[in-house]
């Protein structure tokens, strides 16, 4: 008998998660015991390999939740299989990113705190970030509010799309408005080759976590829509219907 489904080693979602378990402990292991200690932050600067590998994958499942929305939006809400899929998709990626979004904003400080002298600063990409990361926890709730209702669904799913140009602002922030946060990484912010295999290492793992994540998440969606058929269905057979 199966009792659960880490049991059964074939299931993809277990081997995501094993993957995921060994890839964030070789990332711990590069980050504190591979990379060297910056000369000026210390060992305060090993917060940028969780804080930047959070904000990428923030933006990226954001940037996901925006485009199902749209998605959703050009199904017009018919129930489907598809229009399931892609709505359950988008509530999925939205949660996982809120809680990466909270791991950036709580990193991002304590790292400014040691590098500027101040625990936050109105600049552009640091603000950008902050509304980005507000209107999806709106989004959320706004969903959350509609239940099944599918005007409300179309609602929360415009207001994503809404978040997908400012992601695009947050990424090009830096060059266009300049401000006080670091330049891009992918542009030669690393140099020394140890902090680079920390740096990949780190995104590697937040990938693998963020997918494990979002598979869970959207088999709790999938799981909750047959549950709520099957009440319904229950309901309609009840002698008082």
């Amino acid at each position: 008998m199966r009792t659960g489904w880490f049991e059964d080693v074939k299931n993809p979602v277990a081997g995501l998660a094993v993957a995921a378990a060994v890839a964030v402990v070789a990332a711990l292991v590069a980050v504190f015991f591979v990379a060297p200690r910056e000369a000026t932050l210390g060992i305060s600067q090993k917060i940028f390999y969780f804080h930047v590998a959070s904000a990428i994958h923030m933006m990226v499942l954001f940037a996901l939740c925006g485009l199902c929305g749209l998605a959703y939006l050009g199904m017009r809400g018919r129930p489907g299989r598809w229009t399931a899929v892609v709505d359950g998709l988008g509530v999925a990626a939205a949660e996982v990113g809120v809680v990466l979004g909270a791991v950036v904003l709580v990193t991002g400080p304590l790292w400014a705190r040691k590098a500027w002298g101040t625990w936050w600063t109105w600049e552009p990409r640091l603000t950008l970030s902050l509304m980005v990361f507000l209107l999806f926890l709106a989004y959320l709730a706004l969903r959350a509010f509609a239940g099944s209702d599918r005007f409300g669904r179309g609602v929360a799913s415009g207001l994503a799309v809404v978040g997908l140009p400012a992601l695009y602002f947050i990424h090009f922030a830096v060059e266009r408005w300049g401000g006080a946060h670091p330049q891009v990484v992918f542009k030669g912010g690393l140099q020394n080759p140890d902090m680079q295999v920390a740096f990949y290492a780190s995104l590697l793992a937040m990938s693998l976590v963020s997918a494990t994540l979002v598979v869970l998440r959207l088999r709790i969606e999938r799981l909750k829509g047959r549950l709520d058929a099957l009440y319904l269905a229950l309901d309609r057979r009840s002698p008082g219907a």
